[in-house]
Parts: structure tokens; C-alpha cells; sequence
């Protein structure tokens, strides 16, 4: 499990020094607004089951450095035959293009994340529906990424981040 982070993390980094030859026109990038949907793997459950999940999302650009995504997800895992889970997020988290020269023109737009989200968590028993155990929490998160740029308007996104809960 850690050598995949590992080896998604340096991924990610290494997709950070892709250059651009300077031959592109400026254009200013705030009031962009983008709609999307989100797959969701959660790697990290305490009863070592893997979530997936899907979600929608949309953009808020700032600034040529600066952008924000607010979104929601649903996320299922089952923990071998005893318990299935569901968690509903909804959250923000703002995006960080760092260095010179920032356009969404060229293949892969790489960005730092961070954010804040509220979580609704509800575990069932398989075998008896009626046992289920549910809780409010919120939690921070932070990570890479990087966008791949198919046409100006259309990007397929990456990101790896890790959440840190509040609470039990």
C-alpha cells in the first residue's frame, strides 16, 4: 500500500517538470468555470476495504495560479462478508498551479490541492440490514495532481490526497 502512494506520489512530481517551450499566447484564466463528474478509490479504510465511487464536481477559477473545485461524492466498500459501507462527502478544496507561464494549453498542468470536507458515514451489517452504525465528521485533504489537457475545453484529472478525519 505505501509503495503505490510512493510511486503514484513521485508519478505526480515528476509530471511537475514537464516545460513549456514559452511559444504559447497568455490568456487570462479567472471567472473560468468547468463541470465535471469524479471516480473516487479510497485506499484507506480502517476495516481495510477499498472504496469506489463516483461524483460530480465544478471549477471556480480565481486566477492564472489560483483555482476551486466544490464537489460531492458517494463511495461504497465491503469488508469481506460482515459489513458494506457507504460514505457521502461534500466538500472544497482549492488548487495551486505553481511556477511561470501557467496554460491550460499544454498536455499536463500539474497542481498542489488542499481542502476541507463534511462526511456522512453509514456501516450495515451483510447478514442483517438493521444493525448499521452511522456519524457526521469533517475532514482536510491534501495532495497533487495534474490536469491532461485534451482540448482547452476538455481535461481528464489526477490527483492523490490524503484525508485526515476529525474525530473518531
Amino acid at each position: 500500500m505505501k509503495k503505490r502512494l510512493f510511486v503514484t506520489i513521485m508519478l505526480m512530481a515528476s509530471a511537475s517538470a514537464f516545460a513549456q517551450d514559452g511559444s504559447w499566447k497568455k490568456q487570462e484564466s479567472s471567472g473560468l468555470f468547468s463541470l465535471g463528474t469524479r471516480n473516487t478509490i479510497s485506499m484507506f479504510n480502517d476495516d481495510h476495504a477499498v472504496g469506489k465511487g463516483i461524483g460530480g464536481q465544478f471549477r471556480i477559477q480565481f486566477s492564472d495560479h489560483i483555482n476551486t473545485e466544490w464537489h460531492s461524492d458517494y463511495i461504497t466498500s465491503k469488508d469481506r462478508h460482515y459489513t458494506f459501507r457507504s460514505d457521502y462527502h461534500i466538500g472544497w478544496s482549492v488548487m495551486y498551479y505553481p511556477g511561470k507561464n501557467i496554460f491550460f494549453e499544454k498536455l499536463l498542468q500539474p497542481y498542489f490541492i488542499a481542502g476541507h470536507c463534511f462526511d456522512y458515514s453509514i456501516v450495515r451489517g451483510q447478514a442483517n440490514e438493521n444493525n448499521f452504525a452511522d456519524r457526521l465528521s469533517m475532514a482536510t485533504q491534501a495532495g497533487i495532481g495534474t490536469h491532461l489537457n485534451i482540448t482547452r475545453q476538455f481535461d481528464c484529472s489526477l490527483s492523490a490526497q490524503y484525508m485526515l478525519h476529525f474525530g473518531k
